[in-house]
């Protein structure tokens, strides 16, 4: 099986920055796309950033310039930065991964269990 863990998140003042990372860990044989959703309250979730195994990034239009995406494909991680935030930032955020399983054909997303992040005074 396959088993996202996040880590980073917690509570920071606006103008604050606070960095989210993601490990994906099991039997894997490659990852397509990896990415941020977030999901406030009484909102849907959405999509935050996400970055291809090749390729440039895209972001929500609400964090360009403020966030930035990363991943290392040699320990399949994705780190997402988050600088100057606001307090509509305030969220659970998600990791998600596209991930090609050993032994299996095709891929099949996953997600983490989510991290809270708020941003208040």
């Amino acid at each position: 099986q396959v088993q996202l863990v996040e880590s980073g998140g917690g509570l920071v003042q606006p103008g604050g920055s606070l960095r989210l990372s993601c490990a994906a860990s099991g039997r894997i044989a490659g990852i397509n796309a990896m990415g941020w959703y977030r999901q406030a309250p009484g909102k849907q979730r959405e999509l935050v950033a996400i970055i291809p195994s090749g390729g440039s990034a895209n972001y929500a239009d609400s964090v360009k310039g403020r966030f930035t995406i990363s991943r290392d494909n040699a320990k399949n991680t994705v780190t997402l930065q988050m600088n100057s935030l606001k307090p509509e930032d305030t969220a659970v955020y998600y990791c998600n991964a596209n991930i090609r399983q050993l032994y299996t054909s095709g891929a099949n997303n996953f997600w983490g269990q989510g991290t809270q992040v708020t941003v208040s005074s």
